[in-house]
């Protein structure tokens, strides 16, 4: 077992976001944290009041990323600008300012685009932070390997004493779980993708996704050497593939965790990054 159970946290946080995206929670602070997470798959806005507690939140299925980089850059800014107004109307007020995330290891690639992005939509950005770092903000790990599974790209974040001491991405995500699964249904892809997302689907489809799961996994063990890990810990969209951590588990050796809704931690611990000062 790990050395800390840190979901009951991470899984109660979870629990109000989902709760405030069908129902906000408008004049409840007088100012109002922010978290733009521009991922592969999904685009997700998420709200804190004061204190640091969910207040509303949105998200879209969006094609604006690919394995980490935006190819959309005017589509972003406008799925972002819409989304920031559906929150500014439900909670009665303007929000300003914005935190992010990119894949780790890709500051020197992508950051300046994801903070354009959200400038271009209407915030000042007042914090980039690396994907799975901002994921340790809910779940709250010392020592192990956070695995964010995005839409293009994984990302690990190994820790040691609560701090980051490695941090690596590849290209291997949720986007090669739908090729698959376009390519052994004859679908479309946006039809794969649907399909795949569906917990209905999982039983059937986890025996078909084995290999690139094993993909994630050869990923995980080549970046883990060396660093005595023994607890892996999931986040991301594509981790909440049914029994996909018992796969990942078999194929490492290393105890393996995921939280009951791995799609909104990372977007949750960038807004908990989000602070009162731009960059």
């Amino acid at each position: 077992m790990p050395e800390t159970k840190p979901f009951a946290y991470c899984d109660q946080l979870v629990k109000q976001f989902e709760a405030v995206i069908q129902k906000p929670i408008p004049g409840r602070s007088s100012f109002y944290y922010t978290g733009v997470d521009l991922g592969t798959a999904c685009v997700v806005l998420t709200v804190l009041d004061d204190s640091r507690k969910p207040v509303a939140g949105a998200y879209r299925y969006a094609d604006v990323v690919r394995d980490g980089m935006v190819v959309d850059y005017l589509g972003a800014i406008q799925i972002v600008r819409e989304l920031k107004a559906q929150l500014e109307q439900q909670l009665g007020t303007e929000l300003e300012y914005a935190a992010s995330a990119i894949p780790p290891g890709t500051d020197l690639l992508d950051a300046g685009a994801i903070k354009h992005v959200i400038q271009g939509a209407g915030f000042e950005v007042t914090a980039l932070l690396d994907e799975p770092t901002a994921a340790n903000a809910v779940l709250q790990i010392s020592n192990g390997a956070i695995v964010d599974i995005g839409g293009g790209t994984t990302g690990i974040s190994i820790l040691k004493d609560g701090k980051v001491v490695y941090v690596a991405d590849e290209a291997t995500g949720g986007t090669h779980f739908s090729l698959v699964v376009a390519g052994a249904y004859q679908m479309r892809f946006s039809e794969a993708d649907c399909f795949k997302r569906d917990p209905a689907h999982h039983q059937e489809l986890l025996p078909l996704l084995r290999p690139v799961i094993d993909k994630v996994s050869s990923i995980i063990n080549r970046h883990v050497v060396g660093h005595e890990v023994k607890e892996l810990y999931l986040v991301g969209g594509t981790c909440c593939l049914t029994g996909m951590e018992t796969i990942i588990e078999q194929r490492t050796g290393i105890a393996t965790y995921k939280p009951s809704n791995p799609l909104f931690v990372t977007p949750l611990g960038i807004a908990l990054n989000c602070t009162r000062e731009a960059m």
